[in-house]
């Protein structure tokens, strides 16, 4: 019988190393433990509403979050819509700087305006994506708010290119937009790829898989294929916020689907920067190097000598 000297028990322990390491993904990897959530409102007219229920929906999103095990979060405000096409996105300090936290967007939100008139949501979107600096370890989260489909203010802007930006850095989009969902006949407060939620009438909602029914999507102008095809295509969801609007128990359903939601993506939603190979799996494939390098030298000693 061969005997199995030590150092190829130690390069065989550190194949297995490297195998279960490499086959195994990290905790870290799987999802991230705190997140950044920015916000891209609309700052016409007709928003005043939808500004004053971000700043204390994003305050119980923030606990939800916390009980859930995601922490130290962070929250970002970035205004669109202005008067003409000229008016740009743009930055809302939250805090002292760019981000903030849950009370501190809060707010930050009582400096939105509600004069403008002209929306771009892809431009709010993509200013947002490229002019904050966001962890790499936090899950990135983002939510449109807007009553108006897409008045085209940035030519240069697809629907392929900015559903890219956002897939590429594992955003999901979240969008509050005036467009309807009907469920074999009922409204729905919102949708994900495969659930539709609905109001209950008590300030709760019930969730329905939408491959058993039949799903009839309407709204304002382009608002689908604008807004609520990309938040779907994201892995994000889409709102009705025409029951936001509505008031009393619809409104609270609203907001209880809406954050329960959120949490669950986030809660399984990777980090923006996937992490390198652990250390321990890169230990692992170096041991495996090592060693049987050392079981050929002496291998090789051996017949010479």
């Amino acid at each position: 019988m061969k005997t199995i000297s030590r150092l190829e028990k130690f390069a065989l322990i550190a194949v297995i190393m490297a195998v279960v390491c490499v086959c195994v993904p990290a905790q870290n990897a799987s999802a991230a433990t705190t997140a950044d959530v920015m916000s891209v409102v609309d700052e016409s007219g007709s928003m005043s509403g939808e500004h004053a229920w971000l700043g204390t929906m994003m305050t119980t999103l923030d606990t939800a979050l916390i009980a859930a095990g995601v922490t130290g979060n962070q929250y970002g405000l970035t205004g669109f819509g202005g008067h003409v096409a000229s008016d740009v996105p743009h930055k809302h300090v939250v805090g002292a700087g760019d981000w903030g936290t849950a009370a501190q967007y809060s707010t930050a939100t009582g400096g939105l305006a509600t004069s403008g008139g002209f929306e771009d949501g892809w431009n709010g979107i993509d200013y947002a994506q490229n002019n904050y600096s966001y962890r790499g370890s936090a899950a990135r989260n983002m939510i449109l708010v807007t009553d108006e489909d897409r008045d085209t203010q940035n030519g240069a802007l697809s629907y392929a290119g900015v559903l890219s930006s956002l897939t590429s850095t594992n955003t999901l989009l979240n969008a509050v937009v005036n467009s309807t969902f009907t469920f074999d006949g009922d409204a729905l407060i919102g949708i994900t790829s495969t659930h539709g939620y609905k109001a209950d009438g008590s300030g709760g909602y019930t969730s329905h898989l939408l491959s058993s029914g039949t799903l009839t999507i309407g709204g304002f102008g382009t608002t689908e294929a604008d807004y609520v095809d990309l938040a779907i295509a994201s892995g994000g969801a889409a709102w009705d916020l025409n029951i936001l609007r509505s008031g009393g128990n619809s409104a609270t359903s609203f907001t209880t689907a809406f954050i329960d939601i959120k949490v669950e993506e986030i809660v399984v939603q990777p980090p923006s920067v996937v992490p390198e190979p652990t250390t321990v799996a890169l230990l692992g494939i170096g041991l495996v190097g090592l060693a049987g390098a050392e079981v050929r030298r002496r291998r090789k000693k051996k017949i010479v000598g």
